[in-house]
């Protein structure tokens, strides 16, 4: 390559122009989701029609020499074709949902780009002095086709790709940059803290190990050992040995993402030069009053593409981390959509916080990662004990009869095609309300081609772009989501029917996500699912996706266990015994708060039980402080509870806080020293039994596990464990844990406890012979 000097920058030819020639607005929310599935088996039904001479899926490659960088360009020709002359023609196949009369020769310059590369490295490799190039766009529901040609000489087609290129070349030495400066940053980084905490340095270490052995990890790892800081800081190591380019710490739930932004900040703070960046619900950063993602509504949609390369450049000339504040100021800066320049950013940073959905959800997965870069990606998976139902929402799906009803007779009349397919969704799910039939293990094939023919229907309709119903657009979405969860099913789902008056809905419910999970996460170099409660690792394992050869690592608690006083009060709190043990569970309560200053937390198993224990427990000590969390707080309204708590480990005084397990206030928050010196648990926690457990517990019964368990007591357990954990946060924090059920004592819950909390003491109701000091 002569001059040392020289750069290596190597590209996707589909990157490339898309970069090039990213240009207009962000069209109405609706972006055709029928992609990928369906744009495969229309190549293949075209690539199938070429003739012996033709070849397609070609792999072509060159390098085009730009200055002081060399641009390596690769990618797969759809299509090269040859006539009985020795003519060459390269074929671009695209599908597309447009009526086929939209799209003229000029609709999209992108598709030409593409094919013009792929002509210039054939001419080149062959030495050709002119090339053919042709596009072929095929309706994906009429498989009508429609073809354009061009003609190029060698000459234009250089031209054009050294365009091309030099549009790109000013991004492509920024990146370099920053990369050529992450890797010595990353290779020069020491632990930010002058010790590991015990347990740390193993966790660290066992996290490190399995990215470099391209494994996957399960690791409980207690309250307190600093889960945040010891899987980022080797993952941000393995990128300074060259094992991984990019990390995603996926998280359940904003507070978590904070404690994530914290723990880079830190590394940043201590020489890290990595980006990254935070992806926050496009309905919490969107600048509009109501989220209209059309160029007519919304001056952020209006000309986005035109405007979003400068402002990725601006953005990653300036800031390493990206935060909901920073991006927000340069979307405004550069009028551009706060949520979909998040996703861009994503792909160009070196570590992105966000939810699981992201990953994990097959209707709004970040999955324009290529496989090359899966290679060189780790996730960590935080708080993963969440992912366990979170995925069963993910892979589930429904359809709602009155939404269908509705619309058949708003289009009545107006769109035919709308109102007839939308009148069959709805007999279909009347007539199974009829059958009476609640629950069926076999996919109702009748009612998935129904809901398919309405959303092509629906889409046609969009595509136009005119101003359509918005209920329209939803039922859309909800139809494309059931199809798409439909083409998933199989023996691990099973579907129900919920019928509420007139209202009829169809469930589609996955009961184990093991499979999609591991569908989704395929490719990827190395997972960390990470968690304070995985126990029982089996069960996780089981449902997480789990298989035999990975690893697993249980890290006990940091702190001494001394400092935590853990007693059971094995009063029943099961539904029918509830009346009888209001009064002693209230007196119990008043007793420990007598004997320990300072402020308590009470979690119960639903709203119903803590407003009942909560309503006797004021008439039984007027004179306690007490909070009390309510359904569907606002962000303000829960920094309100905690702030009550007293600020910077300073309690004002004493206070009780009544909140629900499982809930915002039982997890991922942080009560540091004086601000909490007990907690008391009402119940093991046990799920609400329903028809969804039910179903749940069933299945696991019928393949081999104990149902029960399964369904009931390992999630209810695990929201006991998240609860007391938000005790002690730090080496000097000293309390009180209280469990009030009798069933903490039967052997079975007993396994479930942590080693940190097994020196408890029984305590009986009067006479009291337990000194509380």
């Amino acid at each position: 390559m002569g001059d040392h000097m020289t750069q290596i920058i190597k590209i996707a030819v589909r990157t490339l122009v898309e970069y090039a020639f990213r240009s207009g607005s962000i069209e109405t929310g609706f972006r055709t989701a029928s992609s990928l599935h369906e744009g495969t088996k229309i190549h293949q039904k075209i690539q199938k029609t070429y003739r012996e001479t033709d070849q397609k899926e070609v792999y072509l490659k060159t390098e085009v020499p730009l200055n002081d960088l060399t641009f390596q360009i690769d990618g797969r020709c759809d299509g090269l074709l040859m006539d009985e002359d020795g003519v060459i023609t390269i074929d671009e196949i695209k599908s597309t949902s447009m009526p086929l009369e939209q799209i003229t020769e000029g609709t999209y310059p992108v598709h030409w780009a593409q094919a013009i590369l792929y002509a210039y490295i054939y001419a080149k490799d062959h030495d050709r002095s002119e090339i053919n190039i042709q596009l072929t766009y095929v309706q994906v529901r009429t498989e009508e086709e429609k073809r354009f040609q061009r003609v190029m000489t060698r000459e234009d087609l250089e031209a054009f790709v050294l365009d091309v290129v030099s549009r790109y070349a000013s991004f492509a030495r920024l990146r370099m940059e920053l990369q050529k400066k992450r890797n010595e940053s990353t290779k020069a980084l020491t632990f930010p803290f002058d010790h590991y905490r015990q347990g740390q340095r193993k966790l660290a270490g066992s996290v490190y190990k399995t990215i470099q052995e391209k494994k996957t990890l399960f690791a409980k790892a207690s309250t307190g050992i600093g889960k945040t800081i010891s899987t980022i800081f080797p993952a941000v190591k393995a990128i300074g040995e060259g094992h991984v380019e990019r990390i995603f710490y996926l998280t359940a739930k904003t507070i978590t993402r904070t404690a994530a932004e914290e723990a880079f900040r830190l590394l940043q703070e201590k020489g890290l030069e990595l980006v990254v960046v935070t992806i926050t619900a496009k309905e919490k950063i969107c600048f509009q009053e109501k989220v209209k993602c059309d160029k007519a509504e919304c001056p952020f949609a209006d000309g986005f593409y035109d405007r979003i390369n400068g402002a990725v450049s601006d953005i990653l000339g300036h800031e390493k981390m990206l935060t909901r504040p920073v991006i927000e100021q340069y979307a405004r800066k550069h009028r551009i959509c706060p949520f979909e320049f998040s996703l861009d950013l994503a792909y160009a940073a070196d570590a992105v916080i966000c939810d699981y959905n992201y990953m994990f959800d097959p209707r709004v997965s970040l999955q324009r990662l290529f496989e090359e870069e899966k290679k060189k990606t780790v996730l960590l998976i935080d708080e993963a004990h969440n992912l366990v139902d979170r995925a069963r929402e993910m892979y589930s799906a429904t359809v709602v009869k009155s939404h269908f009803l509705e619309l058949y007779r708003m289009y009545k009349g107006e769109n035919n095609g709308i109102a007839k397919t939308a009148k069959k969704v709805n007999d279909h799910l009347l007539e199974k309300k009829k059958q009476n039939q609640m629950l069926e293990k076999k996919l109702d094939e009748k009612l998935v081609q129904a809901v398919e023919a309405f959303a092509f229907k629906a889409e046609e309709e969009l595509v136009r772009g005119e101003e359509a119903e918005e209920l329209l657009l939803e039922a859309y979405f909800e139809a494309q989501a059931f199809v798409k969860i439909a083409r998933l099913y199989d023996q691990r789902f099973t579907s129900y029917l919920i019928v509420n008056g007139n209202e009829v809905e169809l469930k589609l419910f996955c009961l184990d996500p093991s499979a999609q999970l591991e569908q989704m996460g395929k490719g990827f170099r190395s997972k960390i699912f990470f968690s304070a409660t995985l126990t029982p690792a089996g069960y996780y394992m089981n449902l997480l996706g789990g298989k035999e050869d990975d690893y697993v690592l249980s890290i006990p608690s940091p702190f001494d266990r001394e400092h935590v006083e853990v007693m059971i009060q094995p009063l029943s709190t099961r539904y029918r015994d509830r009346d009888r043990t209001l009064e002693p569970i209230v007196q119990f309560i008043i007793d420990i708060l007598q004997k320990k200053a300072g402020n308590f937390l009470v979690f119960f198993p639903s709203y119903q039980y803590m407003r009942t224990v909560y309503e006797r427990f004021i008439t039984m000590a007027p004179d306690v402080r007490t909070i009390v969390q309510d359904v569907g707080m606002t962000e303000e309204q829960r920094e309100g509870f905690l702030e009550a708590f007293g600020e910077n480990g300073n309690p004002v005084d004493r206070l009780v806080g009544f909140a629900v397990l499982g809930g915002i206030f039982s997890e991922g928050i942080d009560l540091k020293g004086e601000r909490l010196q007990g907690v008391i648990i009402v119940g093991v926690g046990l799920p609400q039994i329903g028809l969804e457990r039910n179903i749940i517990k069933d299945y696991f019964q019928s393949i081999g596990h104990n149902g029960y368990d399964y369904s009931y007591v390992y999630p209810g357990m695990n929201k006991v464990l998240q609860a007391g954990g938000r005790l002690i946060r730090t080496e000097s924090d000293q309390g009180i844990i209280a469990l009030i059920d009798d069933r903490f004592l039967q052997p079975k819950y007993q396994a479930l406890l942590p080693f940190e909390w097994q020196h408890f003491k029984v305590v009986r109701l009067q006479p009291y012979d337990v000194k509380l000091s």
